[in-house]
């Protein structure tokens, strides 16, 4: 159709030079419309999941999800989560792009038996459209410590108070109930999904995605500070995963798994210097040390916590080498345990490591440090029994006068010798020690000899 177009251009588009000038105009006008993107003819609406904790791999997830849904002319983003908490530092970040995304941002609690604690209060209050699914609950957003316990003192206060006003303003902007904003901070309230409908908390309850659609066609959201009407016949629902760096950033910014990355490490680097040349335990506890100080520069550190385990480390190594008489070990136990407890700084998170996997940890690998200690330290205090040195102190029997030097018949080997004194051929000589390839022997006593 546009070769038809073009060489009737050219037969009535007068003298040559301005006919090639011409066609060339065209040509690049054609160029540029074939190169444009195609318009979809079903309208979309995108779906991203988040099931577990908030992190900045979620953060990422969510922003991008945001850019493509506009690039790509998207009715809405839909956000379906289960989460229990995480970051409050993306948390924040992801509430701010979704109080000023370009397009309706739909979060929904889903499926039944999902949850929206903590963090997910705020992200689930902050979408254009809030929804769950029957059967789930949102709340419980008091900030806590490192092992679930309240942050106590001025601190811990500071900290309430922050976030209740953080909630409270999220509220304000969607028009929610500001109430339960502030409580579920202050007083950790958690609430069904029948109440959070009653109580303003949410928009709509929806059995599954059709039926959040449906509820939501025809509704009036404030996008940019303008309002728009949502319109959700037919669309396509078009869904979207994590890429590969955002599910290892994901994984890596689980507390479990990067404190459990970190005892590898120390385990297998322990593993190589007490037995060198082994190469795999080096191999996998330097890969795993790495990974586990990738996952520190995400999750927040508390360095008090990390120098209490390299101390507990320390102190196991040194019960096997020093008469402590267990003062070492279970001082090193306890500074392991410790440190264990205290590695995450949650003051801005609810992130913290599961107790049994602490416990777990903590009684393994000092069982293992101390014995595998005690072992090598056994080893190299024990006799030589291959080699030179392996001869000291052994009877042989001389087969070549020495006078001071001659042969010895020992361990079935002749070796050559050498004797401070003279000692006849078939006299019993005991080794004494080894220079180079020459036996320093010592004849024996008439009562050795008996003996």
């Amino acid at each position: 159709m546009f070769g038809k177009i073009l060489k009737k251009f050219l037969r009535n588009s007068g003298p040559p030079l301005i006919r090639r000038g011409a066609a060339l105009g065209l040509v690049l006008v054609g160029a540029s419309l074939l190169a444009q993107p195609q318009v979809v003819s079903q309208p979309e609406v995108h779906l991203i999941v988040v099931d577990g904790g908030i992190n900045p791999a979620v953060d990422d997830f969510i922003r991008e999800g945001i850019l493509r849904a506009r690039v790509r002319g998207a009715r809405a983003l839909i956000i379906q989560m289960d989460t229990p908490g995480g970051l409050l530092t993306s948390t924040r970040s992801i509430v701010k792009e979704i109080l000023g995304a370009p397009l309706p941002v739909f979060v929904y609690v889903a499926p039944s038996g999902a949850g929206a604690g903590s963090a997910g209060v705020f992200i689930t209050m902050a979408g254009h459209i809030a929804a769950m699914a029957p059967g789930t609950n949102i709340g419980a957003a008091h900030p806590v410590g490192g092992g679930g316990e309240d942050v106590k003192g001025v601190m811990g206060e500071k900290i309430e108070n922050f976030t209740a006003s953080f909630s409270e303003a999220i509220a304000q902007q969607r028009g929610r109930n500001t109430e339960f904003a502030i409580q579920a901070v202050r007083r950790s309230i958690a609430i069904t999904e029948k109440e959070a409908l009653a109580k303003n908390v949410i928009d709509i309850v929806a059995r599954d995605m059709e039926d959040l659609l449906r509820q939501a066609e025809g509704r009036k959201v404030d996008v940019g500070g303008q309002k728009q009407t949502l319109s959700l016949k037919d669309v396509r629902v078009v869904r979207f995963d994590m890429g590969l760096k955002q599910k290892v950033i994901n994984i890596l910014s689980d507390p479990n798994i990067s404190y459990l990355l970190l005892m590898a490490g120390i385990l297998g680097l322990y593993m190589e210097f007490s037995h060198p040349g082994v190469i795999f335990p080096g191999v996998a506890g330097g890969i795993s040390l790495l990974l586990a100080l990738a996952s520190f520069q995400i999750l927040p550190i508390n360095y008090a916590g990390l120098l209490l385990i390299f101390l507990g480390i320390a102190l196991l190594v040194g019960e096997a080498f020093l008469p402590s008489f267990g003062v070492l070990g279970i001082g090193g136990a306890i500074s392991l345990g410790l440190g264990s407890l205290l590695l995450f700084d949650t003051e801005n998170s609810d992130l913290a490591v599961d107790r049994s996997i602490v416990f777990t940890a903590v009684g393994t690998l000092s069982l293992f440090i101390v014995i595998v200690s005690y072992l090598v330290v056994k080893s190299q205090k024990r006799k030589p029994t291959l080699g030179r040195e392996g001869l000291v102190g052994e009877i042989g029997e001389v087969r070549v006068k020495l006078d001071p030097k001659g042969k010895v018949f020992v361990h079935g080997e002749t070796w050559d010798a050498e004797s401070d004194q003279e000692v006849e051929a078939g006299e019993k000589v005991r080794v004494v020690a080894s220079e180079g390839m020459c036996l320093k022997v010592q004849k024996l006593s008439q009562g050795q000899r008996e003996s």
